[in-house]
């Protein structure tokens, strides 16, 4: 007969826990946190660039204006060269 752990740690059957649904990493479901929700890696890379739409939206509309209303006009520069 075994003698009974009096400590009641069975190295079995944490092996066995660990490996079930984690693919051998017994701190994978701790880790799963980091990757869902708020802090999933859209939500994150969302963030670090506060205004470029706004930005972006508000450079093409002056483009746009340049070349419609503010055109260059040729022809008041003299021709001899000065």
């Amino acid at each position: 007969m075994a003698k009974p752990n009096i400590t009641g740690f069975d190295p079995k059957a944490f092996a066995a826990a660990s490996k079930r649904g984690t693919k051998g990493d017994p701190w994978a479901r701790y880790e799963q946190w980091r990757y869902t929700g708020p802090f999933s890696r859209w939500n994150r890379f969302k963030g670090s660039f506060p205004g470029l739409g706004i930005a972006t939206g508000a450079f093409a509309v002056y483009l746009v204006a340049e070349q419609l209303f503010f055109k260059e006009e040729h022809g008041h520069h003299s021709t001899d060269g000065h």
